[in-house]
């Protein structure tokens, strides 16, 4: 059992108005939740991020509706500690992020920066401090622009 067990044991009730049954989830049942990178952070042109493919695709007219684009998203990359506290205040204990490839490695190619990495080591520590475990998911469609237009 881990302290993310202990601390949170998963036998909350489940109400079903419809039946007025009652589901409890076992105790060590782990909470999850899940966000992809283009979706969540934002700060398209911060820390060395290059366009992804995402980024054109968005700002290609009538391809998203209202134009809206991954630019902003839900500004995770300035909101994250408090996006943390509030995975820990409603009970999660897996996140599921993934790594925006145009951020730590902006030509597709060659090393990770570290300015693209710090985000993740501080976000992996963020959510360790608030007892969720941390899963990474290495690519989530976030090919950068630069080389899918080398052939991709």
């Amino acid at each position: 059992m881990t302290a993310v067990d202990e601390a949170r044991p998963a036998t909350a009730p489940a109400a079903r108005p419809e039946t007025g049954t009652v589901l409890r989830f076992p105790t060590g049942f782990r909470w999850g939740t899940a966000t992809a990178a283009y979706q969540i952070e934002g700060g398209a042109a911060e820390d060395g991020r290059t366009p992804s493919i995402w980024d054109t695709f968005s700002r290609t007219p009538g391809k998203v509706r209202n134009g809206d684009t991954g630019d902003i998203a839900a500004d995770h990359l300035h909101r994250m500690p408090d996006d943390v506290r509030l995975m820990k205040e409603l009970g999660v204990t897996d996140y599921r992020f993934s790594v925006s490839w145009p951020r730590v490695q902006p030509t597709g190619r060659g090393p990770a920066v570290e300015r693209g990495l710090d985000f993740y080591r501080r976000l992996v520590d963020e959510l360790l401090g608030a007892g969720i475990r941390p899963v990474a998911t290495l690519y989530h469609w976030d090919l950068p622009q630069e080389l899918e237009d080398a052939g991709g």
